[in-house]
């Protein structure tokens, strides 16, 4: 098997020196290849990606959906792993997944555990090993085959917000889904800058919105509303 880790980027200097060299320590003895799909950063973090020596992709479009897609279509591997550049996934993390698909799971993520000691988020987090949508997300990272993956048509491009909650939804109606029992170490910035309150507010009405099919647009206008984001500019 063959492993294609795809990395949406903006503006993640701060993390995506830790995560590389991080995924690479991880995968000494398998065939895989790391893509970094940048939309547009305005800091160091496409020259930090290329000196580490993985392929750096710039993307047109500032949309995490987007910036997915454009992964997967220059993905080599069969496998296809979705990670968020401010998260630490679990040691031996692609034994793990090679394990769910000789089970026949040919999609799943997961569990995590926020970089933090809040009690609060480490409730967050214990609900994140219950197979309700309701606790998923893309911080849990997502592997997929790329077969199952093309079948889908990926992600919808014209999502902005909730891209993963869709896919996964989708995912199952066709492909066995499984939650690996590992915890990906998620940063706990956005409650840094928000109230924990706040934070699962916004969560909830994003949610309600999805669930009743709201556009995007509005769904965009109450996340922004309610909460302030380190990366604003990508939800203009």
């Amino acid at each position: 098997m063959e492993l294609s880790i795809i990395i949406p980027t903006l503006d993640e200097d701060k993390n995506i020196g830790f995560l590389i060299p991080y995924l690479k320590s991880q995968l000494q003895q398998n065939n895989y290849e790391i893509i970094v799909v940048d939309a547009g950063s305005s800091d160091k973090t496409r020259e930090i990606a290329d000196n580490l020596e993985v392929e750096v992709v710039n993307c047109n479009k500032m949309s995490r959906a987007h910036q997915m897609n454009e992964g997967a279509k220059l993905a080599k591997g069969d496998i296809l792993y979705f990670v968020h550049a401010d998260v630490k996934p679990p040691e031996h993390f692609f034994e793990s997944i090679k394990s769910a698909l000789s089970k026949g799971y040919e999609i799943g993520c997961f569990r995590f555990k926020f970089d933090s000691n809040n009690l609060l988020l480490a409730i967050n987090s214990y609900f994140t090993r219950f197979e309700s949508i309701v606790f998923r997300g893309g911080d849990q990272t997502l592997f997929i085959t790329k077969q199952a993956f093309e079948m889908l048509d990926g992600f919808s491009s014209e999502f902005r917000i909730m891209e993963e909650y869709d896919f996964i939804l989708r995912a199952k109606k066709k492909y066995h889904f499984k939650i690996l029992p590992k915890d990906v170490l998620v940063s706990a910035r956005k409650y840094k800058e928000n109230s924990y309150l706040r934070v699962n507010f916004a969560n909830f009405v994003v949610f309600s919105l999805f669930r009743r099919g709201a556009s995007q647009k509005r769904m965009l206008a109450a996340y922004r509303y309610l909460l302030k984001h380190p990366k604003e500019k990508s939800l203009k």
